[in-house]
């Protein structure tokens, strides 16, 4: 049977579209829902495009009400009987009320190699710093933002002209083989770290 992945996204959704491509064939997972919480983000169009199901929660008018935006994507979920959550840029901190029950079933991708860079900014954070290289984590959510068991991890050399934006793009590129791979191995069952050159 195959695992129901629900895939939470912001913008437009670059790691999405590649979740979704790879969950095809023997895939152990398929895509059954996209949900953003920005009715105008290009991942719902796309997705809607593919066919797949779409919701959108809006955060803004729970301002202050952080309990009242996670029980409403909650609700959102239950008619799709969710096996999975994937984050790819849903950029909304998901507090312990949420994450708790989900844990050990929802997967996130973040742009450094963690534990160093959690958060915001991490390509100019690693170039201030004089790192000699970048790279991305797939690894478990838990209520700690940017913590959990790592998964995966993909590097990238940082090269002396590099800004903030070209290291993000190559970052971007791994990102979009790690994620895929790493979830075709959860999915199945497998969490032993993935560890790409």
């Amino acid at each position: 049977m195959s695992k129901r992945v629900a895939i939470f996204l912001s913008g437009g959704g670059s790691n999405m579209r590649s979740l979704v491509v790879d969950m095809a064939g023997d895939h152990p997972a398929r895509p059954v829902l996209v949900l953003s919480n920005r009715a105008d983000s290009g991942g719902i169009e796309w997705a809607r495009g593919q066919g797949i199901a779409t919701e959108v929660v809006d955060h803004r008018p729970f301002k202050g009400d952080r309990a009242g935006f996670e029980a409403e994507i909650a609700a959102r979920l239950v008619p799709y009987d969710i096996d999975l959550i994937c984050l790819a840029g849903f950029m909304r901190v998901l507090t312990a009320g949420f994450v708790g029950p989900w844990q050990g079933r929802m997967l996130n991708i973040h742009p450094s190699l963690l534990p160093k860079y959690r958060g915001l900014n991490t390509h100019a954070r690693a170039l201030e710093a004089g790192e000699s290289e970048a790279g991305c984590t797939v690894h478990e959510v838990t209520a700690e933002l940017d913590d959990g068991p790592i998964l995966g991890q993909a590097r990238v050399p940082i090269l002396g002209d590099d800004t903030p934006e070209t290291l993000a793009a190559r970052v971007l590129e791994q990102e979009h083989i790690l994620y895929p791979a790493v979830l075709r191995r959860f999915a199945a069952g497998d969490r032993t770290p993935l560890f790409l050159p």
